[in-house]
């Protein structure tokens, strides 16, 4: 199916903001697959422009390519040949032909084919970009060469841009807006593809995840592999810190157990992974920030799954043995119950922000002490007023809910609060008597709930 351009407003609104200056220098990054550069076309929409896949060649065919790409945008005026012997002099060529919107995709190759580039461009920006009218966007999915050799201070390129895009996946509201299917299947969605718009589009309903993951020659059955190492200098290592969290080993020594690998090499690979987006640390929302109470989960909905379930599956998928499904959809079922947090608390904060709430929230997580847990907990420290929430991915009973409401009013004292006046919700796929529950002044939402907001939105 062709997919819908959704969201994205914010960035669309600073890239316009941008196009209203005289000129403007923008690096875009973020994960494979995000949508970065759909954004960039739909921004180029309408606008003289010139757009250019870089290639993960040599300086010189880059170059050759860059120059025909931008002689199709705008000809010579004459129909003899010209030879451009660097970038510099294709953007001189381009700061004649007014505004101009000049996109190169993929730059992390170009820096690839020779180091010198960072330099050249550190001459275009200053000496050719900020006397003309050209406005450049430098586009990157290797999170980590962007970071480093494009935004770091170590970078010739440091200071000079005019803000930036780390563009991030959809929240689940938006990807079930693509995805067209009714809320229950977008949440089965949701947790085999994050917000990643390229893998929804694959997806007309859930059961395509057998022929997309759980096949051989499937779009997402070997994407994880290729992600980590088109990423990563030791895919290896890191695959095995993947693999460790997906297995339950949340904490810093038991991934270190799990994998063999000292704690004093562990945090420098940990901290890798968190700044890709592909790994979190997580603490109880009332902790301090140096607190040893620490947990990591998969940060990423498909890496997430990919390491949970197509690696325990590999064999049979490899024999093209589907025997395996029933209990598949069992564990997956479970799984649900840790992706269905995180759109609740997407919910939350989207009912927040439409002052559906007793209080305006100014921070929302988990808490967790001694075995005890609340899924979500929400704060507003200056009016001193808490939201209790517990999250459950089934179908509950008038009674069910009740008791699960007042345990978590027991869990609630346990989380420290003296003082604070505490409200208590839950959120489920289905709640039985939803409106009795709250006529007793529990908050209580489920997927119908949704359903009537995403409408009014």
């Amino acid at each position: 199916m062709a997919i819908t351009f959704v969201d994205r407003k914010r960035e669309l609104e600073f890239l316009e903001e941008l196009w209203e200056k005289e000129n403007s220098f923008l690096p875009v990054y973020g994960r494979r697959r995000v949508g970065k550069t759909r954004l960039i076309k739909e921004f180029m929409r309408n606008k003289p422009s010139v757009y250019y896949l870089a290639r993960n060649s040599t300086y010189s065919d880059n170059l050759r390519e860059f120059s025909r790409a931008v002689l199709e945008a705008f000809p010579l005026a004459f129909l003899s040949e010209t030879s451009f012997s660097s970038f510099s002099d294709v953007f001189r060529y381009l700061t004649e032909k007014g505004k101009v919107v000049v996109v190169i995709d993929e730059f992390p190759y170009l820096i690839q084919s020779d180091k010198r580039v960072l330099s050249e461009f550190q001459y275009i920006v200053d000496e050719i970009v900020r006397t003309s009218n050209l406005h450049l966007i430098l586009v990157g999915s290797s999170v980590g060469m962007m970071e480093e050799h494009v935004l770091s201070q170590k970078s010739p390129l440091y200071g000079r841009r005019d803000g930036q895009i780390k563009l991030s996946p959809l929240g689940f509201f938006d990807s079930w807006k693509l995805l067209g299917v009714d809320v229950e299947e977008a949440v089965q969605i949701y947790g085999v593809t994050g917000g990643i718009p390229a893998y929804l589009e694959l997806f007309e309903r859930f059961e395509d995840v057998k022929r997309l993951a759980f096949d051989k020659r499937g779009f997402l059955y070997a994407e994880g592999d290729f992600l980590l190492s088109s990423e990563l200098r030791e895919p290896r290592v890191y695959r095995l810190i993947l693999k460790a969290v997906a297995e339950g080993k949340r904490r810093f020594n038991e991934i270190s157990t799990y994998t063999g690998i000292p704690r004093s090499n562990l945090f420098k690979y940990v901290e890798v992974l968190e700044r890709l987006g592909f790994l979190k640390r997580e603490i109880p929302i009332t902790a301090k920030p140096k607190t040893k109470n620490t947990l990591y989960r998969i940060d990423d909905n498909y890496l997430a799954f990919y390491f949970r379930f197509v690696e325990r599956y590999r064999n049979e998928i490899e024999l093209e043995d589907l025997s395996f499904w029933d209990d598949f959809l069992r564990d997956y079922n479970h799984y649900l119950g840790g992706v269905f947090e995180d759109v609740a608390k997407e919910f939350i904060l989207r009912l927040n922000r439409a002052g559906k709430l007793p209080f305006r929230l100014a921070k929302i997580s988990r808490w967790w002490r001694k075995g005890e847990e609340v899924d979500l907990v929400a704060l507003d420290e200056r009016s001193r007023k808490a939201l209790f929430v517990e999250v459950k991915w089934k179908d509950l009973s008038e009674r069910e809910a009740m008791g699960i409401l007042k345990d978590l009013e027991r869990k609630a004292e346990l989380v420290g609060l003296k003082g604070w006046e505490a409200n208590h919700g839950i959120v489920a796929r289905r709640v039985e008597n939803k409106e009795r529950l709250r006529e007793r002044g529990h908050f209580t939402w489920d997927l119908e709930d949704f359903k009537r907001f995403a409408r009014k939105e």
